[in-house]
Order: structure tokens, then C-alpha cells, then sequence
């Protein structure tokens, strides 16, 4: 199966950003604005602040827009199923070699165990995939199983914004366009109609937002309670054996 590959996915700054392991790297607005990726931190091991997210992860993973894979592999090492999905190469062959198991594939592709994962995450941003939320709050309910989880970054700001962007580099050589959103906790909660909250919460200058799919059984398990508490507690991975299930 052929995977249609975004611009931003093959541009040449990107691509060396991943290599290298450091930006600078940025999105570009067609007015100039530039939104700094963080590259440093998306190639580094897990940090406290996202080992607190991976805690209140439920049954197995798929880590969409996985990156370069730290969160994958942080849940590999701990004895996790989790699968990273990417439409980057250079990412997919990171999160590889840091022990993770992923797939070049954009979530809206065809994907394994659709309707059976248990926790969908969508870090660093990744809620702006597509440039339209609801499309994308759509195909992630169809991933999870009843009551499955999202646990999805907002921006820090209370924002709502599709626009289309560029990726570029220090020097200014700039990617082909595509579309992007950029959303804060309330912009993304009035877009998740059919969904149930399960908690907010900030760490490090990051904000959290825990989503569960509803169902119609009264019997549902309810929200666990760590998706309401805000954490900064580091936790060690436990075990050595990267696992997922496809």
C-alpha cells in the first residue's frame, strides 16, 4: 500500500534536522511568522514531563506523528505494545534504532488493529495534522476501542488556527506548503463533540488534554484518575524489550 507523502515529510531541512538530531527548525506562516520546532527535545530520551503522560496511557499505544520516536521507544522499554505511525522515513528509521516499533503510514491510511487501540496519542502539536481538527478528532475515534483514550497537546495559548505553513530552517530555505491548525485546550474541546473530557493538565509549559470515546454501555469504565491530575513526577522505564502489536 503507497502512503501519500505531505511536502513537509521528504524537504530536505527536515530530513537533516532528524539526522542530526538539532535544529533550528521552524513552521512558517505565509505572513512570516515562524512557530520554533523543538528538535533537540523531540530526539532526546523521554522526559519527566512526557513520562507523566505515558503513565496514564491505557492498553496498547499508537503514538501518531510518532517523530523520532522517543515515546515509543520509552514504552518499549517498559514493556508497553505500542506502535508509532509517521509519514517521515528519516523518523520511522529513528524511532527504529532507538528500540521502538513503527510504520511509515499517515493515520488517515489504513492501519493495524483499527477500533482496538487503547490509548491514541498526539503529542508535540500533532492535533494540527491535516489542518482540520474534526476530521482528525474523527478518524482517532475510529482507532480506539469504546472508552478508548486520547491524550492529545494543545498549545499553550488559547488558540484556534488552520493555516497553511512551511517548514524552514535558519538559513531560509523553506518546504512546499501544507495545511496545519494549532490549538489551544478550548478550541480543541469545542471541536470534540461526542467525546468525554477526562482531564487537563500543564507541565513543564506544556498543556495536556485527556479525551475518552463514549459508549453507550452504563457499565463503561470510568476515566481513570490520573488523567485528572496534574504531574510533574519522573518515572523510570521499567523492562528492556521493545514490544507492539500489529
Amino acid at each position: 500500500m503507497s502512503t501519500t507523502v505531505p511536502p513537509w515529510a521528504t524537504a530536505d531541512s527536515y530530513e537533516a534536522a532528524l539526522h542530526a538530531g538539532r535544529g533550528p527548525l521552524f513552521l512558517r506562516r505565509a505572513d512570516g511568522w515562524l512557530l520554533p520546532l523543538e528538535v533537540e527535545r523531540w530526539c532526546a530520551r523521554a522526559d519527566a514531563v512526557d513520562q507523566d503522560v505515558l503513565d496514564r496511557c491505557e492498553g496498547t499505544v499508537l503514538d501518531v506523528g510518532c517523530g523520532p520516536g522517543r515515546l515509543v521507544a520509552e514504552l518499549a522499554g517498559r514493556g508497553r505494545p505500542a506502535l508509532g505511525i509517521d509519514v517521515s522515513e528519516a523518523a520511522v528509521e529513528h524511532t527504529v534504532r532507538l528500540g521502538g516499533r513503527a510504520l511509515r503510514r499517515s493515520v488517515f491510511d489504513p492501519l493495524p488493529r483499527e477500533g482496538r487501540w487503547g490509548t491514541v496519542l498526539l503529542m508535540d502539536g500533532n492535533i494540527g495534522i491535516g489542518g482540520a481538527p474534526s476530521a482528525l478528532l474523527n478518524r482517532v475515534a475510529g482507532l480506539l476501542r469504546p472508552r478508548g483514550l486520547l491524550l492529545a497537546e494543545t498549545a499553550p495559548q488559547d488558540v484556534d488556527e488552520r493555516v497553511r505553513v512551511r517548514i524552514t530552517d535558519a538559513g531560509g530555505a523553506a518546504g512546499a506548503p501544507f495545511p496545519w491548525a494549532r490549538l489551544g485546550t478550548p478550541a480543541l474541546l469545542r471541536y470534540a463533540r461526542g467525546w468525554e473530557p477526562a482531564g487537563q493538565w500543564s507541565a513543564g509549559g506544556r498543556r495536556f488534554l485527556a479525551l475518552r470515546t463514549r459508549t453507550a454501555s452504563s457499565s463503561a469504565e470510568p476515566a481513570k484518575r490520573a488523567a485528572v491530575i496534574s504531574s510533574q513526577r519522573a518515572r523510570k522505564p521499567s523492562g528492556d524489550s521493545p514490544v507492539a502489536d500489529r
